[in-house]
């Protein structure tokens, strides 16, 4: 377990697929440029237009497993034959440094930051009903019948793992979703214990 040392903070983004936590996650760190993305590694091949260190860190299966065994990943999966994992040593790092760290990832690998970094701050993306995923994910045009269900499905196990994440952003209307994250990272970083120091220093001085 990692203890709560660095002063920066880390944002996790998570929610079932069709909730539009890629989208939202995108905006925010467009409109708050301070806060640091995070590079994952794969086993995939890259492909046009991306680059190492930039898109991915690529390792061939070899690497990535070897990485598994050394514990180098705050969370790992396998994606149709190929992994992804978040690398713990360029995150930790950035939050030594002061830098926001934010993800966005799924329910299985929030759970798994969640265990290895207990102070990472976590957003849960959901929409307003099932229905409303449902047609999302319909719209997206890319999914069959049984694919669908599967997801579907998958939602239902992810939304009851609600209670693990410390704020619920229903996505309703994008804008209203986007501000409602941003809020919760203005927020956060106006804690008290993130200033305490400071105060302590202006006090003595």
């Amino acid at each position: 377990m990692i203890n709560k040392s660095a002063n920066g903070l880390m944002f996790v983004i998570s929610g079932p697929s069709g909730v539009g936590k890629g989208t939202i996650y995108n905006i925010v760190l467009e409109k708050m440029p301070f806060i640091k993305r995070s590079i994952s590694v794969t086993t995939r091949q890259p492909r046009v237009g991306e680059a190492e260190g930039i898109n991915y860190y690529f390792k061939t299966i070899e690497e990535y497993q070897q990485m598994i065994a050394n514990g180098d990943f705050l969370e790992t999966a396998s994606v149709f034959q190929n992994y992804y994992g978040t690398p713990k040593a360029p995150i930790l790092t950035m939050l030594e440094h002061g830098d926001d760290v934010m993800f966005e990832i799924d329910v299985e690998g929030a759970k798994q930051i969640k265990t290895k970094y207990p102070a990472c701050i976590q957003i849960f993306i959901m929409t307003p009903t099932l229905k409303i995923l449902e047609d999302r994910l319909r719209g997206r045009g890319t999914e069959s019948k049984e694919s669908l269900k599967i997801r579907l499905n998958g939602a239902r196990g992810e939304i009851e793992q609600f209670k693990q994440f410390d704020y619920l952003v229903f996505n309703d209307n994008l804008d209203e979703a986007v501000e409602s994250v941003m809020s919760i990272i203005k927020a956060e970083k106006s804690r008290m214990m993130m200033h305490k120091n400071t105060i302590y220093k202006i006090l003595n001085d």
